[in-house]
């Protein structure tokens, strides 16, 4: 009986020691990213950061981090990853990349095969010393991704591929806590620092709110930042409410114009305007994941670091969703609309017959300089073929170049930014290697190529009022107007020129202008109807299709923020909600409009592309 025992208690020890030992990595989390940049914009979809070598054609800098293994020993090695060009070409993709531990390189080639993300074999590795380097090496600069590196000592033992597996397993390996820690209570949350966020942060805190406002990148402005490169729009100083954008004098560009050099977006001047407003707490690099409900408001939103995995929970009385995609509206159950209504729905002559989903697309910007000697560039053939005919003859693609207008914006969106780089590689490819008269080109080379694609349309959260294009054109103006929108009613199509050449594939569009007059946006559209304590401003607020086509710029979006804030102030005074301050407190709103919260007297030094507009109508308080 005792030699019974003693074996079945030898073979529990064994099977506990020879238990596999594992090791998770993301690649996000690496220490030194070399010429690796972290893309955080499909976290909803993937699950997850991930690296990508975006290096438009040449090779980037090896990114590297130092791990401890839990003990020596082989290990097996997989990494998660994507061949990006799979939807267009079956075959084996151009982001290459191979990854060493101790400056050994592992055996395969990582990012070139497969058709979504996926945990791809790495080879094995005998590790002696626990504290080793890893490194990631590319070998195209065409936008390898890594999502995750995992080491077990155990054959065969993929990790999940299920975003809803692949979650809990992560937080195991990486021993995650259960709760977010606490980021605070505050008086407003914004989410998302674009030009609507900021202004609705900045009028908040001027007004005495505690403000916490969140971004998921390092750099604040959205489309208007140096990654993305869209000038400001429309006009400031227009309207009933004259002060409503002098605070964009503050922080917004000088100079004007789509894909230019970086410096062109000051976002220096940006992040120094959140940094002096003592009541503004950034949380930069934190994206929003989750909210928590109490019946019909929100209670709290959970945000996860993009590069530590860090999350922190904020909790505050009043939320505004500055995200363009209306995700905390979404999270919280908001009713919202995407794509386009039936033109029977609201009487809108520009709306198509029957409703459907094409919404504007996202642009991949770019542009190319002059490298005062012949310059190559790798052929690039990944399923969309030019020809001398259908190839751009261009030397920049700004806001023309546009893709994804027939697909789902949100859960499409990883497909619609790479097909973007996929055009303005395989287009740039052609120019340089196969065109037969290139010579304008030879000396070129890419200078820059956006990775964050920049978005026009997605989610539109519904308020207690829809703006439709009967307003507009009518001039309806109602006693809650605020901000003038003073943009054209400018909606985008496929390019019939490009459609012809690349049918149901195009990535040129073309704007359609309907003028208006400075048209006040009803403050009613600038809060969730069913989700108590949620304000919206930017291009997800209450709107329809056709009427998006005009408020979307970027100068009318700050002047909605500016609005948000005024009302975050008014709720926080009397203790209401935002439907509150329309019901009740509405002059006192007008009254913060009339004055405004930017410095007085600030030249406006941002008279560039601010569209044009029909014969101001009188003004209406």
């Amino acid at each position: 009986m005792k030699t019974h025992l003693f074996i079945a208690f030898f073979c529990l020890f064994m099977a506990e020691t020879l238990a596999a030992v594992e090791l998770f990595v993301e690649a996000e989390s690496f220490s030194d990213k070399g010429g690796w940049v972290i893309d955080q914009q499909f976290m909803d979809l993937m699950g997850s950061p991930y690296l990508m070598a975006h290096g438009m054609g040449e090779p980037v800098k090896d990114a590297s981090t130092r791990v401890v293994f839990p003990g020596a020993g082989t290990y097996y090695v997989y990494v998660r990853t994507f061949n990006w060009t799979s939807p267009w070409k079956s075959a084996e993709g151009p982001g290459k990349f191979k990854l060493s531990v101790d400056g050994k390189e592992l055996p395969a080639i990582l990012g070139h095969v497969g058709s979504e993300w996926m945990w791809q074999p790495a080879g094995k590795i005998a590790v002696k010393n626990t504290g080793s380097i890893l490194q990631l090496h590319d070998l195209t600069g065409f936008n390898g991704r890594c999502d995750a590196i995992y080491f077990t000592t155990e054959q065969d033992k993929t990790p999940p591929s299920s975003v809803k597996e692949l979650e809990a397993f992560r937080r195991r390996l990486l021993q995650l806590p259960d709760h977010p820690d606490s980021a605070g209570t505050y008086d407003l949350v914004v989410v998302g620092a674009g030009i609507s966020g900021m202004s609705a942060a900045i009028s908040a805190a001027r007004l005495g709110c505690k403000v916490a406002l969140i971004n998921d990148r390092p750099v604040l402005g959205g489309n208007n930042s140096s990654e993305i490169r869209v000038h400001l729009g429309g006009r400031i100083e227009a309207g009933p409410y004259k002060e409503l954008g002098n605070l964009q004098k503050e922080f917004g560009p000088t100079r004007g114009g789509n894909a230019q050099p970086a410096d062109y977006y000051e976002d220096g001047k940006k992040s120094e305007a959140i940094a002096n407003e003592k009541n503004i707490t950034l949380f930069a690099n934190y994206r929003a994941i989750g909210v928590e409900m109490d019946g019909r408001q929100i209670r709290t939103v959970i945000a996860k670091h993009i590069e530590t995995g860090k999350e922190l929970s904020f909790q505050a009385p009043l939320f505004s969703d500055c995200t363009g995609d209306g995700t905390i509206g979404y999270l919280a159950g908001a009713d919202f609309r995407m794509g386009r209504e039936a033109r029977d729905e609201f009487n809108e002559s520009t709306a198509p017959e029957k409703a459907d989903k094409m919404t504007m697309g996202a642009s991949v910007q770019w542009y190319s300089v002059d490298n005062e000697k012949p310059s190559s560039f790798p052929f690039f053939n990944y399923g969309v073929a030019f020809n001398d005919n259908s190839c751009e003859k261009v030397m920049m693609g700004e806001w023309t170049w546009e893709t994804g207008m027939n697909y789902d914006q949100i859960k499409d969106f990883e497909r619609i930014r790479d097909y973007g780089l996929l055009v303005v590689y395989s287009n740039w490819s052609y120019l340089k290697n196969r065109l037969k008269e290139n010579e304008p080109y030879r000396n070129r080379k890419l200078g820059w190529v956006a990775y964050v694609s920049g978005k026009r349309e997605s989610r539109r959260l519904m308020g207690d009022y829809i703006l439709k294009e009967d307003d507009l054109r009518r001039y309806v103006v109602h006693e809650d107007g605020t901000a003038a929108a003073t943009w054209t009613i400018d909606l985008h199509y496929p390019d019939p020129e490009n459609t012809k050449n690349f049918p149901g594939a195009e990535f040129k569009s073309i704007a359609k202008h309907t003028p208006v007059h400075p048209y006040p946006i009803p403050y009613r559209c600038l809060y969730s109807r069913n989700v108590d304590n949620l304000f919206m401003a930017g291009r997800n607020i209450s709107v329809t299709h056709v009427a998006l086509g005009t408020v979307r710029v970027m100068r009318t979006t700050g002047m909605m923020g500016e609005v948000v804030g005024m009302a975050a102030s008014l709720c926080k005074q009397y203790k209401v909600k935002p439907r509150g301050v329309y019901y009740y407190y509405l002059n006192e709103l007008k009254a913060l409009m009339t004055e405004g919260v930017g410095i007085k007297g600030l030249p406006n030094n941002q008279q560039y592309n601010e569209g044009t507009t029909l014969t101001v109508k009188p003004e209406v308080k």
